[in-house]
């Protein structure tokens, strides 16, 4: 096996998607492919090292994100991890608001405006 990579389907919304992700620490665009309408075929960043793919289903379907499968972001300081659940908090929704649970410094659980479930933890 060569690499596991998390995949990322939207509906209409990779394109701002990918733009919110875009502006998280350490986030590059490695690759954009796009159909002659202007939705996202295929695209490739890189968040912190990870590699993660991003398209829009060209095939409507009944399901979309759940938080059962979210990604996990690690910050290195306070301020990195309120700038992260600033932006990606923003018009979406909180699982677990910001705080102190007790395993790290600061966590937060929540859902990005397009659906994407993020887990963002501040180490001890």
């Amino acid at each position: 096996m060569r690499a596991v990579t998390p995949f990322l389907m939207f509906q209409g919304q990779a394109a701002p998607a990918l733009a919110l992700y875009l502006t998280l620490p350490g986030a590059r665009l490695l690759h954009r492919q796009d159909t002659p309408e202007g939705r996202v075929q295929m695209a490739e960043l890189e968040l912190s090292g990870q590699r993660v793919r991003v398209t829009d289903s060209p095939v409507p379907h009944a399901f979309t994100f759940t938080p059962s499968t979210s990604l996990f972001l690690d910050c290195d300081t306070r301020e990195e991890f309120d700038r992260v659940c600033g932006a990606l908090g923003a018009g979406g929704e909180y699982l677990m608001p910001p705080d102190d649970y007790g395993f790290s410094v600061r966590f937060a659980w929540l859902n990005d405006p397009h659906g994407v479930s993020w887990q963002v933890n501040l180490p001890a």
